[in-house]
């Protein structure tokens, strides 16, 4: 198994969970960006540049994902494109996404981006609060322990 991360997007409190995860676990982490990303030395972290551009980093997150992969990223239609090809998809919240709560988040997705497109301010996301960062590392944990046999 594979971690991957909508890397412009994650928070950095997020990458840094990851990176120690990465590292006690053995795991190979590869974070997608259009731009430079910094990183700590480790033969378990990899970044990948992508060219700048609507959804490049995570159209390449999609095609190069693999059936039981994990995917970090808020993006919710990239979430549906790993989990149809059998990977996983968790936020950098601590939201789960899966087959069966992907449809309801998706079409929430884009009814306020259709009221966002007819002018309506729906305001953005919350700031990411410590209780965040801590669902987070514990979804992260669960899964791992659950996906990873130690």
């Amino acid at each position: 198994m594979r971690i991957w991360i909508d890397a412009d997007a994650c928070p950095r409190p997020i990458k840094d969970i990851l990176f120690r995860a990465a590292e006690r676990r053995k795991l190979m982490l590869i974070l997608v960006a259009n731009q430079p990303l910094q990183t700590p030395a480790s033969r378990y972290i990899k970044t990948i540049k992508v060219a700048a551009g609507f959804d490049v980093a995570d159209n390449h997150i999609a095609q190069a994902v693999d059936a039981g992969d994990l995917v970090i990223t808020a993006d919710i239609p990239l979430a549906a494109a790993v989990i149809e090809k059998g990977a996983h998809a968790l936020n950098p919240r601590g939201e789960l996404y899966t087959e069966g709560n992907i449809k309801a988040r998706l079409s929430m997705r884009n009814f306020m981006d259709e009221l966002r497109g007819s002018g309506v301010n729906t305001g953005g996301p919350a700031r990411l609060s410590q209780s965040d960062r801590q669902a987070f590392a514990n979804q992260l944990d669960r899964f791992l322990a659950q996906h990873l046999k130690v």
